[in-house]
Formats: C-alpha cells, sequence, structure tokens
C-alpha cells in the first residue's frame, strides 16, 4: 500500500514539474501581457511586415499584429497594434510609419502624448482605440516633389509659350529699333549735352527772375498801401477843410465852391491809382512772368468778337 502512495505521489510531482516546465518554457510569469489599438494609415505601407516593431519615443513597446485594407475605402490602410500593457496611450498620441537605417526595414513609431492628457479609450465606431495618424517623411517628400514638378511642368509651358515663334520676332523688332535709337543719339550726344545746357541755364534765370519778382511784388503792394493811405488822409482834410469853410461865413463859401471840385477831381484820380496799382500787385501775383516778358492775348473763345 505504502507503494501505491509512493508511485501516485512520484508521478504527480513528475506531472506537475513536465508543466512547470512548459509553463515557464512559453513565457510563464514573465510573458507580457498586450493591449490592442487600432491605426489608420491614408497612405501606402510598402515595407511595413507583421511583427514589425512599435516604437514609443524609440523604445520597443510592441508588435504589429495585422496589416489589412479598410472595407470601405481601399486608399486607407487599418493596421493593428500589440502595446505592451501600461504603455501611455493618449488621446493626442500620434502613429508615424518610419524606416530603420539604410535597410529600409519599415516600423511604426508613436509620439506624443502629453501627461496630463486623457487615456485613449475604445468608441463606438471601432472595435479598438484608435490612434491618430500623420503622413510620414517619405508621404511628404512625395507630395513635395510632386508640387514642385507641377509647377516646374507649368513654368516650362509658360516659357515655351513665351518663346514662341511670333514673340520671338517680336523681341528682335524691339531690340533692332532699341539699337536704331541708341545709335540716333550717340550721333547727336553733342547737340543733347548743348540742349540740356541750356535748359539748365533757362531754369536757373527762371529761378533768379522769380526770386527777383517776389521783391517787385512786394514793394508794388507796398506802394499801393501808401497810395490809399494819401487818399484817405485827403479825404479826411476836405471834410475838415469843409467845416471850417461853413464856420467862417459867406465869404468863404465862394473859396470852398471853387476848390472843393479840384479836391474831388484829385481824391478820384487818386482813388483811380490805387486800384490800378492794386490791379498790378494781383496779376503780378498770378503771372510774374508778365512782368518781364509781356501778357499775353488770350485767344477769343468761339461766338465772342476780337476786340
Amino acid at each position: 500500500m505504502n507503494y501505491v502512495l509512493v508511485g501516485v505521489f512520484v508521478l504527480a510531482l513528475g506531472g506537475v514539474l513536465v508543466a512547470g516546465v512548459l509553463w515557464l518554457a512559453s513565457g510563464g510569469a514573465l510573458q507580457k501581457q498586450y493591449n490592442l489599438y487600432l491605426a489608420i494609415a491614408d497612405e501606402s505601407v510598402a515595407g511595413l511586415n507583421l511583427q514589425a516593431p512599435v516604437k514609443y519615443s524609440g523604445v520597443d513597446v510592441g508588435k504589429v499584429r495585422s496589416i489589412r485594407l479598410d472595407p470601405a475605402n481601399p486608399e486607407r490602410v487599418h493596421l493593428l497594434l500589440a502595446i505592451e500593457h501600461g504603455t501611455p496611450i493618449k488621446e493626442d498620441t500620434i502613429a508615424v510609419l518610419k524606416t530603420q537605417g539604410l535597410t529600409g526595414i519599415a516600423y511604426v513609431e508613436l509620439s506624443g502624448g502629453h501627461k496630463d492628457a486623457p487615456p485613449l479609450l475604445a468608441t463606438a465606431a471601432y472595435e479598438y482605440p484608435v490612434i491618430r495618424t500623420k503622413a510620414s517623411l517619405s508621404a511628404r517628400l512625395e507630395n513635395v516633389l510632386t508640387t514642385v514638378l507641377a509647377k516646374l511642368d507649368d513654368t516650362s509651358s509658360n516659357i515655351n509659350d513665351i518663346l514662341s515663334q511670333e514673340n520671338r520676332a517680336a523681341f528682335n523688332s524691339a531690340l533692332v529699333d532699341i539699337a536704331s535709337v541708341t545709335r540716333a543719339m550717340a550721333a547727336r550726344k553733342n547737340t543733347l549735352d548743348a540742349a540740356i545746357a541750356d535748359a539748365a541755364r533757362t531754369f536757373k534765370n527762371a529761378s533768379h527772375a522769380t526770386e527777383q519778382m517776389g521783391a517787385v511784388v512786394e514793394r508794388i503792394g507796398r506802394g499801393a498801401d501808401a497810395v490809399e493811405k494819401m487818399g484817405n488822409d485827403v479825404a479826411a482834410t476836405s471834410a475838415s477843410a469843409g467845416k471850417t469853410v461853413d464856420s467862417v461865413g459867406a465869404d468863404l463859401t465862394r473859396f470852398s465852391a471853387e476848390t472843393l471840385p479840384e479836391l474831388e477831381r484829385l481824391l478820384g484820380e487818386l482813388s483811380a491809382l490805387s486800384n490800378s496799382l492794386r490791379r498790378l500787385s494781383n496779376q503780378s501775383e498770378r503771372d510774374p512772368r508778365g512782368l518781364l516778358f509781356g501778357r499775353k492775348d488770350v485767344t477769343a473763345g468761339p461766338g465772342e468778337s476780337t476786340r
């Protein structure tokens, strides 16, 4: 009976040992747990294989579990990522497809994930939490090169249009005309130099005359003011004389009758002189050249008679 118990114990112990070895061989307590996430790429994932590494800031955190096309949109690719449990996948985490070294082995690089951002959770639209993706460097370069090549093609077409046969003929004709004008100007260089020198002297003389005209106009204005003041004084004197004649009596009335007309005629002449000087001053201000070159006659308009 004891031998049976010993045999059973030995067999049970052997089974436990075998199970333990198999458990340790399969990973056992050291086996990692993974969480599944979905990344949707809008570009080609050529070079990316199953079990390709998933890295977070350069640290291996998982593997690519599956790669398949989106049934609703074949231009997009669904990547199922198995990421180690405890990896901080946040709502602002971004997945980018990259290549490693010169071998061109593709892998998925995770970045972002602010420490205060909430963890990424699944939504009703997909079975697994969806990690946002960003275009890879190769895709961005391809887009830039495509745009540059398109612009170069447009530029080449525009240049071809500009350099058409008709435009080239027009350019040649314009160059010939420019050359003719240049030769003509070179042949008349001395004449042009003399004309420029004469124009410079004319402008200089006109400037000097304008400066002198300012002083002349100012003097004329002062003369007009003096004549006006003199007329006012004479008028005041005439008024005083009239009062004096009235107070003297009948004898001086005859003298007043003979003198006052002369005084009135003198006042009229002084007033006319003052007005003439004022008109001369105003015309000098409007057209200073008239004092030097004379007044030009104004051409009669339609329906006007020439006087």
